[in-house]
C-alpha cells in the first residue's frame, strides 16, 4: 500500500495493521510480511501521517520506526497509549541502540525490534500482539481486571498493584518486582503472564539463590551431551523450558556476578548457547525478575551489575507490605481460612482480630497464612482466640513512632530484631523452623541474622 493511504475495509474482516517508517523498502518488506500472515496494513511514512490514519481507521497493532522525519517513534507510542489504548505499538530501533528500546517500553510500547529486522521476530512479534486479550473481555473471554482479583483487598497500596498489573499484561517489557518476603511477589508475576498475549506458553518460576552457583549455566542455559562427566544426554535450560512464555527470576540479586554477566547477553542478544556447545540459539522469552533486597543498594555496593540492573528494571512494581494495608487484613484472613479449611471454617475472635490488625506482620501475608495454620489447629471446635495466635507482644506495632532520638532505620531494625529474636526463641534456635515461621527463605534469614548482630 502506499504511505498515507487508508483503504476501509468491514468491520471484522480482517486485522489491520498500521506500518510507520520513513525508508520505502522497510514499509514494502513489513507491508508484505503483513499480508503473507494474512493480515492488512496501511503504510505512513511520517508522524503526521500516522496521527491522519489512526483517526480514520481502528488498529490491532502499530509497528513504527524511532527515526521519522517530523518527530520520533515515542510521540506515536504515547499518543497511542493516551488515545487508543486497545493497540499495542511495536517499534524498530537502530541496532544496539538499547536506550532507545529501553526509553519506548518505558512509554508504554509493547514490544521492540533491532534493525536490521529479523522476519522470524517480526512474525512472532505480530502474533504475540495480536493474540492480547481485550480489556473488556479477550480472546479467550477473560478480563485482565477479574483475575487480578486473586490480589485480596481493597486498599489503595493493592489497587495500584491491580492497575500495574493490568498495563503489564498488554506488554512486553521486562518488570522488577520488589517487596519484602511474602508480598505476594511470585503472585502478581503469575499473574502478569497469565494475562499476557504469552498466558498459553509456559510460566518458568527459578529461585536464584537455590542453585549451586557451579550448576548456574548449565541450568540456565542447558547443556549438550558429554559436556562434562554426569552429561550423559543433552538437556533444555530454564530458557528453552520458558520458550514463548516467561523466565521469572526470583531472588535475582543472589545471582553472582559471573552469572551476571552471562544473563545479560542472553537478554540483549536473544539468544544462547548450551555448555559444550559451539552455536548459540534464539530464545524468545519475557523476563520478569524480583528480589527482597533492595537491587539499587545491590548496584551501589558493587555485587550487581548496573547494565544488568537497567535492563532487568525496565519497568518496577512494587508490592507493598501487609503494614501499609492493614484494612485488608480481615478479607485477607477470611480468604486464607476458606483455602485452610474449607468452606466452613472457624470464625476468628474479635480481640483475635484487632491484634492481628495491629501486628506488623515482618513475613507479610505469608506469615499470616503461617500464623492462621498454626491458630486453626490450636483452636477448639469452630472459634479462634488470640491465645491460638501465640503473637509475641513484642512484634503487635503500638509505638509506631519509635523511641525519643531514634530514627527510622534504628526503629525498623529494632523491630525486625526482636521479630527475629521472637522466632529463635520459639524454635529454640533452629534456624530452618524460625525462617519458616517468618515466613521467610533460609538464607534471608542468615543475611538478616548477620547483619543485625544477632548472637545465639
Amino acid at each position: 500500500m502506499l504511505a498515507g493511504k487508508a483503504e476501509r475495509r468491514p468491520r471484522g474482516e480482517l486485522a489491520r495493521v498500521l506500518v510507520v517508517d520513513d525508508e520505502a523498502d522497510i514499509r514494502e518488506l513489513l507491508d508484505l510480511t503483513v499480508a503473507r500472515m494474512g493480515l492488512s496494513a496501511d503504510c505512513a511514512a511520517s508522524v503526521a501521517e500516522a496521527r491522519h490514519l489512526l483517526e480514520q481507521q481502528r488498529y490491532q497493532l502499530c509497528i513504527t520506526d524511532m527515526r521519522l522525519p517530523d518527530g520520533d517513534g515515542l510521540e506515536i507510542v504515547r499518543l497511542i497509549t493516551e488515545r487508543y489504548g486497545e493497540t499495542p505499538v511495536a517499534v524498530i530501533t537502530a541496532f544496539g541502540s538499547a536506550q532507545n528500546a529501553v526509553a519506548a517500553l518505558k512509554a508504554g510500547a509493547f514490544d521492540y525490534l533491532a534493525k536490521p529486522v529479523a522476519l522470524e521476530q517480526l512474525r512472532s512479534l505480530i502474533k504475540s500482539a495480536l493474540s492480547l486479550p481485550r480489556r473488556n473481555g479477550g480472546a479467550d473471554g477473560g478480563q485482565v481486571g477479574g483475575a487480578a482479583a486473586q490480589l485480596i483487598g481493597e486498599s489503595a497500596a493493592i489497587g495500584h498493584v491491580r492497575e500495574m498489573i493490568d498495563k503489564l499484561a498488554r506488554s512486553q517489557a521486562p518488570v522488577y518486582i520488589s517487596g519484602e518476603s511474602g508480598t505476594g511477589k511470585e503472585l502478581a508475576a503469575r499473574l502478569i503472564h497469565d494475562h499476557s498475549a504469552r498466558r498459553a506458553a509456559p510460566f518458568v518460576p527459578v529461585n536464584c539463590g537455590a542453585i549451586p552457583e557451579n550448576l548456574m549455566e548449565s541450568e540456565f542455559f542447558g547443556y549438550r551431551k558429554g559436556a562434562f562427566t554426569g552429561a550423559d544426554r543433552d538437556r533444555e535450560g530454564f530458557f528453552q523450558a520458558a520458550t514463548g512464555g516467561t523466565l521469572f527470576l526470583d531472588e535475582v540479586a543472589d545471582l553472582p556476578l559471573v552469572m551476571q554477566v552471562k544473563l545479560l547477553r542472553a537478554i540483549q542478544e536473544k539468544k544462547v548457547r548450551k555448555v559444550g556447545h559451539t552455536a548459540e540459539e534464539a530464545v524468545d522469552v519475557r523476563i520478569i525478575s524480583a528480589t527482597h533486597r533492595m537491587l539499587k543498594e545491590c548496584v551501589d555496593t558493587g555485587t550487581f551489575r548496573q547494565d544488568l540492573y537497567y535492563r532487568l528494571n525496565v519497568i518496577e512494581l512494587r508490592m507493598p507490605p501487609l503494614r501499609e494495608r492493614d484494612e485488608d487484613v480481615a478479607p485477607l484472613v477470611e480468604a486464607l481460612l476458606v483455602r485452610i479449611c474449607g468452606p466452613q471454617p472457624p470464625r476468628l475472635d474479635p480481640q483475635a482480630m484487632t491484634v492481628l490488625k495491629a501486628y506488623s506482620f515482618p513475613g507479610n501475608v505469608r506469615e499470616l497464612e503461617n500464623i492462621l495454620e498454626r491458630a486453626t489447629a490450636l483452636c477448639n471446635h469452630d472459634r479462634i482466640v488470640l491465645d491460638d495466635l501465640q503473637l509475641a507482644p513484642a512484634t503487635v506495632v503500638n509505638d509506631s513512632a519509635g523511641r525519643d532520638g531514634e530514627t527510622l532505620d534504628d526503629y525498623l531494625n529494632r523491630v525486625e530484631k526482636q521479630a527475629i529474636l521472637d522466632a529463635l526463641a520459639k524454635t529454640a534456635f533452629n534456624r530452618t523452623a524460625a525462617a519458616r515461621l517468618l515466613g521467610v527463605t533460609f538464607r534471608s534469614l542468615r543475611y538478616r541474622i548477620e547483619r543485625l548482630g544477632i548472637e545465639e
